[in-house]
């Protein structure tokens, strides 16, 4: 199995899980580091709304928690028959971990739907080398 295949497999396995009671969908994430160890995450949701956390921000805690600090890629799988992009808020705590040629695939139950840069999906982008002369 290669490894973007080994890596939809996670997101698919972990979307399972989400926690989606009000949206009803669930999105999964899994992470690739640079050392090849891979790091899942899916949505959790909250009655109070902005309390929930999104699949990418579990898989980069949980690649955190685990001792990584560089994202390889990652695949974010979604609901539906429209791209389930990370949000604006997740394309930025991505940054934060990966390179601007970081790949982003997207995923529907189907397989891989598109793959992205992180400088296409964030371009201009805000990150740690901005405050490198601080």
């Amino acid at each position: 199995m290669s490894s973007l295949e080994t890596l939809f497999q996670a997101a698919k396995a972990v979307q399972a899980k989400a926690y989606a009671p009000y949206s009803r969908f669930r999105v999964g994430a899994a992470i690739a580091t640079s050392e090849g160890r891979v790091f899942t995450g899916c949505n959790v949701e909250n009655a109070a709304y902005p309390v929930g956390s999104c699949a990418e921000a579990g898989a980069i805690s949980a690649m955190v928690a685990g001792g990584e600090s560089r994202i390889g890629e990652i695949v974010v799988m979604g609901e539906g028959d429209i791209l389930c992009t990370p949000c604006g808020g997740c394309r930025q705590r991505i940054r934060e971990f990966a390179a601007p040629d970081t790949r982003i695939h997207v995923a529907g139950p189907e397989g891989i739907r598109r793959t992205f840069t992180l400088d296409e999906l964030l371009p201009f982008s805000f990150g740690p080398d901005n405050l490198a002369d601080r």
